[in-house]
């Protein structure tokens, strides 16, 4: 049966649904503003063309923030988390290895994050301050306030600090940052810099993936928060909005700065030498720690669904704890290409996710789950292994697109069998 005693595998209450549209709103274009994502945008440069390389922009942060809000519609309709939705449509048993394996993708992406804060903040003060700082104690400020926010409620975070205090925060740094770069395009002059072409390295499909990739790798996360929404159709708009303006405007501030700084110039470095980048660079870090506190709430609701004993904050705190604990002794930056690989496995467990709609909707909270449902269990398999053949054999057509169709359409075709 059901467990109807575990919070993060049971639908939430009426009176834990306070998120209007503005709130995920504001929320998702929080965890959408980043250096990671400003740094990703980077990638574009030179392998592609302005023109190009903007509508590569656009679409991907369209389509990509669209899957991620029509998640997020799902986990707000059934009110259920992630590992809920996984638990109900995997059966009990086998959901536990996505959920592992979530978890461990969680503690990799908040320790990468810790990193990143790690290093702008002794870049600040390397700049500010013309001394060079210890990691160590970057690494226990930015996780001692990581875990002090693991001590609060989660409901009252976005809706009292996030949409309230942060958003205009960082929507001024970003605006900041961009006035400052665009002076320098319109210096150098604005027909060269939308003439400029690229070296062809990258097809469109190839970039317009690599767009998709960061409001992609949120799919595991985003029924977490949606789920305390008011109405799904706010909860889908407001996701949609929120996240997609952010995820196209760092996508576009990451190509403006790479194109006109130095090739093999720092991103981190390039904003701080910007006027007032300082300033804005700081907002940004700041900003960055709701992605690492985003990242340790879903693992740790991730966990709960796994040992309930244990509760949601016990768990948040223990895993702050551990992140901190990875960035001052794992060389994270070359880690990277494995946690990015590790997050390929959700883009198709999603589509199975989403092609059973109706089969989540129609079960009843007390209905009996199976321990295993085989086909869903093959079809996301089969999922990753079209995400890698497509990476491998034919790069230039995307990996994530082709992945997450194939399993949405055979899960469509499938659940009247389940």
């Amino acid at each position: 049966m059901a467990n109807t005693n575990n919070t993060s595998l049971t639908p939430v209450g009426e009176d834990a649904r306070v998120f209007s549209g503005f709130s995920h709103a504001s929320l998702w274009f929080s965890l959408g503003v980043g250096l990671l994502v400003m740094q990703v945008g980077a990638y574009l440069v030179p392998a592609m063309g302005t023109r190009d390389a903007w509508l590569a922009i656009v679409i991907g942060s369209l389509v990509g923030s669209a899957l991620l809000a029509v998640t997020a519609k799902l986990g707000c309709d059934s009110g259920l988390s992630s590992a809920g939705l996984m638990h109900r449509i995997y059966g009990s048993a086998f959901a536990r290895l996505p959920v592992v394996l979530n978890i461990i993708q969680l503690i990799g992406w908040t320790t990468f994050e810790l990193v990143v804060m790690r290093d702008g903040t002794a870049a600040i003060g390397e700049r500010a301050f013309d001394a060079q700082l210890n990691i160590l104690w970057p690494t226990l400020l930015w996780g001692g306030v990581l875990t002090l926010l693991m001590t609060g409620s989660m409901l009252t975070l976005v809706r009292q600090f996030v949409s309230r205090i942060g958003l205009p925060l960082v929507i001024g740094s970003l605006l900041w940052l961009s006035w400052h770069f665009i002076g320098m395009v319109s210096a150098q002059g604005w027909a060269a810099f939308m003439a400029r072409p690229g070296d062809g390295s990258m097809s469109m499909l190839s970039a317009i993936d690599l767009v998709m990739a960061m409001p992609v790798s949120w799919l595991p996360l985003v029924a977490d928060y949606a789920r305390h929404g008011r109405s799904g159709r706010s909860t889908l708009t407001g996701t949609w909005v929120g996240y997609a303006i952010a995820n196209a405007w760092c996508y576009a501030l990451g190509f403006l700065v790479a194109s006109v700084s130095e090739p093999g110039t720092d991103l981190v470095m390039a904003l701080l030498l910007a006027q007032g980048g300082l300033l804005a660079l700081g907002l940004i870090l700041l900003d960055e720690l709701d992605n690492a506190y985003g990242d340790v709430y879903s693992g740790a609701v991730c966990a709960n669904s796994l040992k309930s004993t244990w509760s949601i904050r016990r768990w948040g705190l223990a895993l702050a704890v551990l992140c901190t604990a990875l960035a001052g002794v794992l060389p994270m930056h070359s880690l990277e290409p494995f946690l990015l690989m590790l997050s390929s496995v959700f883009v198709p467990l999603y589509g199975v996710i989403l092609g059973r709609w109706t089969s989540v909707m129609r079960m009843s909270d007390d209905a009996p789950i199976p321990k295993v449902d085989l086909i869903a269990a093959l079809l996301w398999l089969l999922g990753v292994a079209t995400f890698h053949a497509a990476t491998t054999w034919a790069p230039q057509y995307g990996s994530a697109l082709p992945s997450l169709l194939l399993t949405f359409a055979l899960a469509r075709l499938t659940r009247a069998k389940v």
